[in-house]
């Protein structure tokens, strides 16, 4: 008379178990879009914009110093004179904008 909980359960089919997870497939694809994928082509352009770095750019560091980059070092380092006669290395990376950047010498 009464279906026992086992034939009630095989009674969704096999479809059952993917809906599962459309869900957790919808909330990624979501989270991709408004969160993950945002933000690598923010550290892309920065990446690209720091590697743009030559003499005489002026900058601001992610603690909020401006300075105008005096060399270039190898590897992440760069030089950056905050007042005359004051000068700082800074990692590249550390480096949040650009505000004048110099035109190339031809």
């Amino acid at each position: 008379m009464f279906a026992s909980p086992a034939y009630a359960q095989a009674a969704g089919g096999g479809f059952g178990s993917f809906s599962g997870f459309v869900p957790l497939i919808l909330i990624f694809a979501i989270m991709y879009f408004l969160m993950i994928r945002p933000q690598q082509k923010k550290m892309k352009e920065h990446k690209a914009m720091v590697a743009g770095l030559r003499k005489g750019d002026q900058v601001v560091t992610a603690g909020g110093l401006i300075g105008k980059v005096t060399k270039v070092k190898e590897g992440n380092e760069v030089e950056v004179e905050l007042a005359q006669g004051v000068k700082v290395r800074v990692v590249q990376s550390t480096i949040g904008d650009v505000i004048n950047k110099t035109e190339p010498t031809s």
